[in-house]
């Protein structure tokens, strides 16, 4: 059944083709099976329910966030006392900063494709 209803915005992931087009809730699986841990991507009920995977993704990025999230603001804190000077400190400050923004995109992309593949699923 095609999906008519969920609008491609700019956090649709390219790698996943459009709702109701031919083939696509199988690329969508393929993309969110890289955002899991690979064992837990072919788990049979995340197989037969690609809603189940896209959850699992989204709970996966939302941790990731908070991890990133905590890297960045204990960072200051922190690396000093691993011996690191003020050059690799400000490099890692910008790492973490440009990740926590990657990983809330990738966040807003799962959970357009969930959405979608709720629709499909109704």
């Amino acid at each position: 059944m095609p999906v008519t209803s969920t609008r491609l915005g700019p956090d649709w992931p390219c790698q996943v083709k459009t709702p109701g087009s031919y083939d696509w809730e199988r690329s969508a699986v393929k993309w969110l099976r890289e955002l899991v841990p690979a064992r837990y991507a072919s788990y049979p009920a995340f197989v037969r329910h690609p809603v189940l995977l896209a959850r699992h993704a989204q709970i996966q990025v939302e941790n990731e966030i908070r991890v990133a999230r905590t890297a960045l603001q204990t960072a200051r804190a922190d690396l000093p006392r691993l011996g690191l000077h003020e050059g690799a400190i400000e490099h890692t400050i910008k790492l973490y900063a440009a990740e926590l923004m990657q990983l809330q995109h990738i966040a807003r992309s799962v959970r357009a494709v969930t959405r979608a593949l709720g629709e499909s699923a109704r």
